[in-house]
């Protein structure tokens, strides 16, 4: 029982599954009716299907999802929403393919979902067009065919090669934007972004294997745009004419732009045939309409757009350009005249005046259909340019063209205003020459053809009669005589009418001016010009200054400037200015016609290098300087510049200059020199310190201006001789030292017995051996304990105090004396001690006391200072060589101490010999 419920519990829900499936099931309508065909001028295919008829007359929604395969490949899906309807037409669906239809083939599917239902419907089956390259081509051919396209856009085309015949090139001309693709026999090629730039006209080459070919041409253009400046007017109320801008689309032929004009109503039937030579234009006649609303339409093989106008005729009046124009003049007027077609139109019209100056003025006919303006305020001898324009007087819509223009010149009138003159005065013997310069300003107007100028002069202080003289108007300056006084002269300039007014000027007694002790100042060039300034003066009523354009001319070409009292600089500017050129400039103040000279100036509108160098006239050398004295520099007025100053360059030839005070200069060859300036150009003289002895060195001297100098060519060499101090110097340190190594070396035995004596050091004497006596650790020498080897006496009263013992050289016996009892065998006195001294008037004795102890045959002959007298004493007495130390007896008893002390208090007088210097005592003394 349980297992039937289980059982019932399982099916139940299956039965439920299915049911809802079966359901579902019958809504799924399959397509039952397909069809697919291609437009290949728009490359698109054309696809149209249906499902049975019961779904439209239910009116169901549907969808459907539709696919197009290229070849094998799925390229495009795409679902359509779709109520039908009872009526139970087919359904159509197109698609635009990216490649031409031809390339290769196309099919489509489609398959349905009720929007009730979840469950699509099966696929129908593929509906296939087949390509171009399934066919047996005998050749290669490209696709699409010949065709216009657009600017900006991009194309794909394809090749197909014959039956089995693979595509070797497949390019295009002129290069372009190029993707390429290749598909089995079929080979693709994208082209993007289409220029006219890069060429109105596109061919296309394919070439296969077996050298088969094709080519296909293709234009880019540009579709048309809405038509600019499209209007329409008429000029005889008879005939109207729509104009517009012709575009430009880069189509021509059969593809380029088509216009129809028609009524905007009927536009199947075109009014006229446009013309488009440069403007485009349309005309045809208005009969007895007055209202036109017309269409204008322009189309080619890309695009089509169209304008519009309404209009009512009698408001787009457009007349004709007034022709038939002439003039009437006197000197400030002009009166224009004209004709026209449009006589039974009521217009008003404007006239154009060009001046000489290119300024433009309009005047307006003032009174509707006149045929004639006059224009007033012009200037006399003038030329003018005039046309002239109409436009309709009522419902203004546009003014006429211009008539052709009239060329025509106002007479001549009286000249206005005064000539700009001045002059330049001469002292010659017995009075002045005067040349007069005159040239008109701009504000003065001749108001004609000058023809001539006429010259008037008079004495100011007498009244005389005037002198006067007339010049043609080729001349502009004259030259007269006047002695010392003042004068009075005038210029006037006259043309066919009448004079100017007199420009005057006073020329003062020739000793009110003196000008020899004004010194020239110097001015600099600006970019602009020269630069000149001046002091003000109150009296005055203007400024003159004049200059000469080129004043390396006989006679020179005198120009002059005027100046207001309120100015005092100013830039003097000339073509004629060049660099490295001296001008003078004169400045003047000038009351009431009458001029003072007040300034001169000289300057340069450009400074140049100096042309020549400095002539070095003398050259002072020492070991260690070098003065170089040159002549005075010419600074006459051909010179090209200012000499500010001076610079003089040194240089060691070889190695570089480092001298104290000076800069380095690098010439074009790398070569460093110092560098020395002397800003005063008066200087001609310079010291250059610190040169190196027997050193040659090259130098040169340059001038320099506010142009800077010339460049470095040729240098004068000079040698430093030798510093004679030095050679002393060297003298002194080597030479002297040497000649006195020389005789030290030659007399090397004297010099070391004066310099360096042996003396006995105290420390080797076994006297100091003893330990008893020590004061702050310094051993201290009792004199009981040392026996000197020999003493001797500067007189013979302290030797006799001594009880001295003559010793004998034929005797070794020593002679006694009173010795208290003591033996005083020790004391000897030696006569070959005395022998050495220089002569004396009395004659001397000393006394030598000779320690034995310090005697020995040893001592004797290793003594290499000891004479050979002293060498042969000591072999005649064996007594004495023999003596041994230790029959050394003391000689301090107590009256020998006695003595030793009164002895001590002579000390002054006792000198202690040395042993070895025994012998030597009367060399030394």
């Amino acid at each position: 029982m349980m297992n039937h419920f289980m059982i019932l519990a399982v099916l139940l829900p299956l039965r439920t599954c299915h049911t809802a499936y079966s359901q579902q099931e019958s809504d799924v309508f399959p397509v039952t009716y397909l069809n697919v065909s291609k437009d290949l001028d728009l490359q698109r295919l054309l696809v149209e299907w249906d499902v049975v008829k019961p779904v439209h007359d239910a009116e169901l929604a549907i969808s459907f999802e539709i696919q197009v395969r290229r070849t094998n490949e799925v390229v495009w899906t795409e679902f359509q929403n779709v109520t039908l309807d009872k009526l139970g037409k087919p359904l159509h669906w197109t698609w635009d393919s990216n490649i031409p239809l031809e390339c290769m083939s196309h099919s489509v599917r489609v398959r349905s979902k009720a929007e009730t239902s979840k469950i699509w419907s099966q696929w129908s089956l593929w509906e296939t067009l087949p390509g171009l390259d399934t066919s047996n081509r005998s050749g290669p051919q490209i696709f699409p065919k010949e065709k216009i396209l657009a600017e900006g856009s991009n194309i794909t085309l394809c090749c197909i090669g014959g039956k089995s015949q693979t595509i070797k090139e497949f390019s295009v001309y002129p290069t372009v934007d190029v993707v390429k693709r290749t598909k089995n026999q079929v080979r693709l090629l994208t082209v993007g972004n289409l220029s006219h730039d890069k060429g109105s006209n596109i061919h296309v080459y394919c070439y296969d294997e077996d050298k088969g070919s094709h080519e296909a041409a293709f234009f880019v253009g540009k579709p048309p745009d809405t038509p600019k400046d499209f209007s329409c007017q008429t000029q005889d109320m008879k005939r109207v004419t729509c104009t517009w801008r012709k575009e430009e689309t880069y189509l021509y032929g059969k593809n380029s732009p088509q216009y129809t004009l028609s009524k905007t109503s009927s536009q199947k039937m075109a009014l006229c045939k446009a013309s488009c030579p440069k403007q485009c234009s349309c005309s045809w006649d208005i009969g007895q309409q007055w209202i036109w609303n017309v269409t204008l339409t322009v189309e080619n093989p890309l695009g089509k757009k169209s304008a519009t106008d309404v209009f009512d005729v009698k408001h787009r009046m457009y007349p004709t350009a007034p022709f038939q124009v002439w003039e009437d003049c006197t000197d400030t007027e002009m009166t224009l005249h004209w004709n026209y077609k449009n006589t039974e139109i009521e217009l008003f019209c404007q006239t154009e005046v060009v001046h000489p100056d290119g300024k433009v003025e309009l005047h307006n006919s003032s009174v509707p259909d006149s045929r004639r303006v006059t224009v007033r305020g012009l200037q006399p001898h003038t030329e003018y340019t005039a046309r002239v324009r109409c436009g309709a007087a009522r419902h203004f819509w546009r003014w006429s063209e211009w008539s052709q223009p009239l060329t025509t010149r106002t007479k001549e009138g009286t000249p206005s205003g005064k000539l700009d003159i001045w002059r330049e005065i001469t002292p010659v013997l017995g009075g002045r020459n005067v040349t007069l310069f005159w040239k008109q300003t701009p504000s003065f107007q001749a108001n004609g053809k000058i023809i001539l100028y006429e010259v008037t002069w008079e004495k100011i202080e007498d009244g005389s009669q005037p002198e006067s003289v007339s010049f043609s108007s080729v001349y502009n300056s004259t030259r007269i005589f006047i002695d010392n006084h003042s004068y009075r002269i005038s210029v006037m300039a006259k043309n066919n009418v009448n004079f100017s007014l007199p420009s005057i000027l006073i020329i003062s007694r020739a000793t009110d001016n003196s000008t020899e002790e004004l010194k020239e100042g110097q001015v600099n060039g600006t970019d602009d010009g020269i630069f000149l300034s001046w002091e003000p003066r109150s009296i005055y009523d203007s400024y003159i200054i004049d200059w000469c354009s080129f004043p390396r001319l006989q006679p020179c070409d005198l120009q002059w400037k005027r100046f207001g009292p309120n100015i005092s600089s100013a830039v003097i500017s000339s073509a004629a200015f060049v660099p490295g050129v001296r001008y003078k400039f004169h400045i003047y103040g000038s009351v009431a016609n009458r001029a003072s000279l007040l300034e001169k100036k000289i300057g340069y509108l450009k400074e140049l290098p100096p042309r020549l160098d400095p002539i070095v006239r003398k050259v002072d050398l020492t070991y260690n300087s070098v003065t170089l004295s040159w002549d005075s520099y010419l600074t006459n007025e051909s010179e090209t510049g200012f000499v500010r100053g001076y610079h003089v360059y040194v240089s060691p030839i070889q190695g570089n200059c480092n001298l104290k005070g000076s800069k380095k200069h690098i010439l074009s060859d790398e070569s460093e020199l110092c560098k020395y300036t002397i800003e005063n150009p008066e200087e001609k003289r310079y010291t250059v310190k610190h040169l190196m002895p027997n050193t040659k060195y090259k130098i040169v001297v340059k001038a320099f201006t506010g142009g800077g100098e010339t460049p470095i060519v040729n240098f004068r060499y000079i040698d430093t001789p030798y510093n004679s101090n030095m050679l002393y110097f060297i003298f002194l340190l080597v030479i002297v030292p040497t000649l006195v190594a020389a005789i030290c070396h030659w007399k090397m035995k004297w010099v070391k017995e004066w310099c360096c004596p042996v003396i006995p050091s105290p420390n080797k004497s076994k006297v100091l051996s003893f330990k008893e006596f020590k004061i702050d650790s310094e051993k201290v020498l009792k004199i009981n304990d040392c026996l000197p080897d020999m003493l001797a006496m500067d007189s013979n009263a302290e030797a006799h105090k001594l009880h001295p013992v003559t010793w004998s050289p034929v005797s070794s016996t020593p002679t006694e004396g009173n010795t208290d009892g003591h033996n005083s065998s020790w004391i000897y006195s030696s006569e070959n001690v005395a022998r050495d001294f220089p002569p004396t008037a009395t004659p001397q004795t000393h006394t030598c006391f000779e320690n034995f102890a310090y005697s020995s045959p040893l001592e004797a002959e290793s003594d290499p200072y000891q004479i050979p007298e002293t060498l042969e004493a000591g072999k005649t007495n064996q007594a004495v060589v023999l003596y041994q130390p230790q029959c050394y007896i003391d000689i301090f008893h107590e009256d020998a101490a006695s003595i030793t002390r009164e002895t001590g208090e002579r000390k002054n007088s006792l000198k202690y010999i040395s042993q070895t210097d025994a012998c030597w005592l009367g060399g030394r003394l």
